[in-house]
């Protein structure tokens, strides 16, 4: 049986998670590693096996073999709408970290398959009562909400890219969405706001109940109807890659309401305990490696001792 923490809950919620699954070149200032399996879905669907069976929407291209496969089917991960298309190879990505890893270069991309991406879901998934959208383009995140039944919780995030060249239909997608998750500087390219606070409830006039600002190793900050929560970051020492944290943030986030099947104020402060102690781990090595060997306990650590970090008894 895989490894889940409370993996006796019997109110777990279906999820579904749509994004990018691609293969990364990284350099950092600590090494470099070539063929790292990434992507937003990789990373999200990781984290959010240690809490449910997340079910993943993505496409792969024909360079991407069994050994790949089998390390998303050892986690449980429901592989029914990972699309291949043997047209081309995966998206690649590379990309190199400064010193401090306070700034990044893109030194190649490309998109292969990606480029004709259109995430439609296979019919078992159109009762996803949870669902959370990687940063693709906000036109594919709306055709996965045109498809789903009922009403689900929806987790949006984004990038940059969008806000600059979509902001229209950005606009529109923020709308449906329950949670919008963003980081600062997003935050104040989208708002025009560079107090974080003001940004937060701005963000929250535009349509979602809940935002979360993420603010790197700064920590995070959650805005609801219900108040203001912030937390900050988990006490990383062993900083060697930190792509996908902010994916893996999301992953662990969602999974864990999924699995718990509640999404008010309460239940939302202790799932970004657990968003937050999973991203850390993201980041001690290169990919989703440190993440996806782990362990629900090493999560459960960290929580732990994140709570005692900002416990005033």
């Amino acid at each position: 049986m895989v490894d889940r923490i409370d993996s006796k809950s019997t109110e777990s919620a279906p999820l579904v998670v749509v994004g990018s699954v691609a293969f990364d070149n990284v350099i950092t200032p600590h090494g470099s590693k070539e063929g790292i399996l990434g992507g937003a879905a990789s990373y999200c669907s990781f984290a959010a096996s240690y809490f449910t069976q997340p079910r993943m929407v993505g496409v792969i291209g024909n360079d991407f073999g069994d050994e790949y496969l089998n390390r998303l089917k050892y986690r449980d991960i429901d592989l029914e709408g990972l699309q291949k298309d043997e047209s081309g190879p995966t998206f690649f990505w590379k990309g190199k970290y400064h010193e401090n890893f306070n700034r990044r270069d893109t030194l190649d991309i490309q998109l292969n398959v990606f480029e004709k991406f259109r995430p439609d879901l296979p019919k078992s998934y159109l009762d996803s009562q949870f669902v959370l959208l990687g940063n693709i383009h906000p036109a594919l995140q709306m055709h996965v909400l045109d498809q789903l039944q009922g009403n689900p919780f929806v987790l949006a995030d984004t990038i940059d890219l969008w806000i600059e060249i979509e902001r229209k239909a950005l606009l529109e997608l923020i709308k449906r969405v329950s949670l919008f998750v963003i980081n600062d500087s997003e935050a104040e390219e989208l708002t025009e706001e560079t107090n974080i606070i003001l940004a937060g409830n701005k963000l929250r006039e535009l349509g979602p109940e809940t935002v979360i600002i993420k603010k790197g190793e700064h920590g995070a900050i959650l805005f609801h109807e219900d108040g203001l929560f912030a937390l900050p970051a988990y006490p990383v020492t062993e900083l060697r890659d930190p792509t996908g944290a902010g994916d893996s943030f999301a992953g662990a986030l969602i999974g864990r309401l999924a699995s718990r099947n509640r999404t008010d104020f309460s239940a939302i402060k202790d799932a970004i305990l657990y968003g937050t102690c999973a991203a850390s781990l993201t980041v001690e090595a290169f990919g989703c490696d440190r993440l996806e060997s782990a362990g629900a306990s090493a999560i459960s650590e960290r929580v732990d001792e994140l709570k005692k970090l900002i416990s005033i008894d």
